[in-house]
């Protein structure tokens, strides 16, 4: 069976020849997997940088956590039916620490990640718990149902944010997780949403073709020099940051209204350098999202069957399985937006 893995710290994946999957015990399913997105984190993954060692004791692992399929085999236990077309959660709770004693599953102390830590969707077939399989409504593909992952994890920074009525929101960070944090927050009621990005063409136009036209690119001068020409003076009362780049934690906090909200939900490969005093004063509140609630996959589910086509624009190349280190390179150098490999 075709997979692209990590088999060694370092730069790069192994396309290769793996494993059949196992055939489910019980409580477990396979999924024929028919779209797998490309995130950040592989990307991060795949170029080896800061944050990604605990991957180490798992490898050789496949990749591949943000994915939708269709059960192709159960076990005992399971009522999901052979068929049914699902989009899978990554994160896989032990179910007997004692956070998940207490009902605390997304605070697992000893969680493991599909795609990351056990074998993921970058595979034609994936054995997973049935836990982790949400049915996905009639009017929601495996396309689109392979972005309820990275579209949770925008919903849930933007639960973070408190997000309301009439707020000015910047994202900043035009990617497949800005992109769902700006579709969000308009959904949550905020009055302004700017998207802030570098020389990032591509991704602003997929931006623009979800209907954010307030594009600030900091190649062409200062964020809080663009941020104030487009409010008139004003700065904004939400700040959730997506890039992944320390220095842009600052910068958003330049622009933030006193007693305002910053969010973090990029992964950073090194420390930020905040001016406290200057922090304090203003009453700022810093906070920090990552992943989300099953709450949040279920709320994303509901808004996709909503309006589904609202969002295939995030698609912006779709290749078979063997291409994946060709898509990855596209990732790498922002050249596509979400790439979304087919098994």
């Amino acid at each position: 069976m075709l997979t692209l893995r990590k088999t060694k710290p370092g730069f790069g994946l192994d396309m290769a020849d793996g494993p059949e999957a196992p055939g489910p015990a019980a409580g477990h399913v396979t999924v024929r997997v028919e779209n797998a997105g490309i995130c950040g984190s592989d990307v991060h993954a795949y170029e080896w940088t800061d944050g990604y060692g605990f991957m180490v004791p798992h490898l050789p692992v496949t990749m591949g956590h943000e994915f939708a399929g269709r059960i192709a085999a159960v076990g005992d236990g399971v009522a999901l039916a052979e068929g049914t077309a699902v989009t899978v959660m990554p994160g896989v709770a032990c179910g007997t620490c004692v956070n998940c004693a207490r009902g605390d599953q997304r605070n697992c102390l000893r969680r493991s990640a599909i795609g990351l830590t056990r074998h993921g969707g970058f595979a034609r077939f994936v054995t997973v718990p049935a836990a982790n399989c949400l049915p996905l409504p009639p009017q929601v593909d495996t396309e689109l149902g392979a972005l309820t992952e990275p579209l949770g994890v925008g919903c849930e920074a933007v639960l973070t944010g408190e997000v309301g009525l009439g707020d000015t929101v910047l994202v900043m960070g035009p990617g497949t997780i800005g992109q769902a944090i700006a579709l969000f927050a308009r959904a949550a009621g905020a009055g302004r949403v700017l998207i802030a990005g570098r020389a990032d063409g591509p991704r602003f136009d997929v931006m623009r073709q979800l209907g954010f036209n307030d594009i600030l690119d900091v190649a062409e001068a200062p964020l809080s020099e663009l941020v104030l020409a487009a409010t008139g003076g004003r700065k904004v009362d939400i700040v959730i940051e997506a890039t992944g780049h320390p220095p842009t934690i600052t910068d958003g906090l330049g622009v933030l209204r006193t007693t305002g909200v910053l969010v973090i939900a990029g992964i950073h490969p090194g420390p930020v350098s905040l001016p406290l005093t200057d922090f304090v004063r203003a009453r700022h509140q810093l906070r920090a999202t990552h992943g989300c609630d099953r709450f949040t996959w279920d709320k994303v589910l509901t808004t996709l069957a909503r309006e589904p086509e609202r969002f295939r624009p995030m698609i912006t190349h779709r290749m078979p399985l063997d291409r994946g280190l060709e898509g990855f390179e596209l990732s790498r150098q922002r050249a596509a937006s979400k790439v979304m490999l087919m098994p």
